[in-house]
C-alpha cells in the first residue's frame, strides 16, 4: 500500500522486537514517575483512590492485579532520589523509538540515542496529567461494566475513550517532536496520532481480555506460569510497536508521494540528458567531437 511506502524493504518484525526491547527496559521506570509525580500533585491517599478502582477491575489471571498493586506501591513510596536513578532507564523508550524511527526513515543522523532521550522528556512530564485524567474515569467505567447489558457496552465505551484521549498527544508528539526530520504537517500528524491512539486504545483492551481468558501459560514453558506471563507481555508490546510504526509510516507518507519522487527523480534525467545534447549537437561535422572508444568486447583469442 502507497500509505506504508515508508516501511518497503524495512523488516518492520526487526524494528518492532528492538522498540520492545527498549520498551521492556523503560516502562516499569516510566510507570514509577508517573505514579510518583501524579502522588507530589494529588497526594498519595489521592492517588491511592484513583488508582485502586482501576487495579480491581484488572484479570487476575496471570497476575495483572497484584503485579498493578506493587507498582502502585511502588511509585507512592518512591523519594526524589530513586525518582532521579529511574530517569536514566526511563528513557530508554525515548532511543529505541528514534532508533527505529531513523532505521526507518534513513536521514543516518548522529546521536540518535541522546536525542531520543531528550525528546522523550516532555511526554515524562506530561505523563502524571494524563495518568490523572484517565484514573478519573476508570470508577464510572467499572461502575457501568458491573451493571450489565448495554450499560456494560457503555462502560467499555467510555474506557476506550479516556485511553484514546490520553494517548492521542503522545502519539501526536512522538510522531511530530520525536521522530526524525521536519516530519509532516500539523494537520496529517494529528490525523494518524489520533486514529494510531485509537488502535491502540482497543489494542490495550484486547490484552485485558486475553488475560481474562483461562489459558494456561506455563504450558509451552514447562508449567513456569511466571515465564509464560513475561513472554505474553512481551508479544503483546511487540504487536503494540507494529501498531506504532505502522502509524508512523502513514505520518511520512504521501499518496503518490513515491510516484512523484520518482517522477521527479526521472524528470532530473531528461533534463540532464537534455542539457546534455546541445553539447553533443554542437560540432559542425557530423563526426567532430566523438571520440573514439575501445571496444570493451573480449577477443575470441583471449584464453579463458
Amino acid at each position: 500500500m502507497r500509505l506504508f511506502r515508508p516501511l518497503k524493504g524495512r523488516d518492520l518484525a526487526l524494528h518492532a522486537a528492538a522498540i520492545t526491547f527498549y520498551g521492556g527496559i523503560a516502562v516499569v521506570p516510566v510507570a514509577l514517575l508517573a505514579i510518583w509525580a501524579a502522588s507530589v500533585l494529588a497526594g498519595a491517599d489521592g492517588m491511592r483512590a484513583l488508582a485502586e478502582p482501576a487495579v480491581a477491575v484488572l484479570p487476575d489471571r496471570i497476575g495483572a492485579d497484584r503485579a498493578a498493586a506493587a507498582l502502585l506501591e511502588a511509585g507512592l513510596g518512591l523519594t526524589p532520589g530513586l525518582a532521579l536513578a529511574a530517569l536514566l532507564p526511563a528513557t530508554f523508550y525515548g532511543e529505541g523509538l528514534r532508533r527505529a524511527f531513523v532505521s526507518v526513515a534513513g536521514p543516518g543522523e548522529s546521536l540518535v540515542g541522546w536525542r531520543g532521550r531528550v525528546l522523550l522528556l516532555p511526554l515524562l512530564v506530561a505523563s502524571p496529567g494524563l495518568l490523572t485524567a484517565t484514573l478519573v474515569c476508570v470508577p464510572y467505567a467499572a461502575r457501568l461494566f458491573e451493571q450489565g447489558g448495554w450499560a456494560r457496552f457503555g462502560g467499555i465505551v467510555v474506557s476506550f475513550t479516556a485511553v484514546w484521549l490520553a494517548l492521542t498527544p503522545v502519539m501526536i508528539w512522538v510522531y511530530r517532536g520525536l521522530a526524525p526530520g521536519s516530519g509532516p504537517g500539523w494537520l496529517r500528524t494529528v490525523l494518524v496520532g489520533s486514529f494510531t491512539a485509537a488502535n491502540l486504545s482497543g489494542f490495550a483492551h484486547g490484552f485485558l481480555l486475553f488475560c481474562a481468558l483461562p489459558l494456561d501459560l506455563g504450558l509451552p514453558f514447562g508449567g513456569l506460569d511466571a515465564v509464560g506471563g513475561v513472554v505474553a507481555v512481551g508479544l503483546w508490546l511487540y504487536l503494540f510497536h507494529v501498531i506504532v510504526l505502522a502509524g508512523f509510516a502513514a505520518s511520512r507518507s504521501s499518496i503518490g508521494g513515491g510516484e512523484r519522487g520518482d517522477s521527479g527523480g526521472r524528470g532530473t534525467e531528461r533534463s540532464e540528458t537534455r542539457a546534455a545534447a546541445p553539447e553533443r549537437d554542437s560540432g559542425s561535422a557530423p563526426g567532430a567531437g566523438r571520440t573514439e572508444r575501445p571496444s570493451t568486447v573480449p577477443s575470441n583469442d583471449l584464453d579463458l
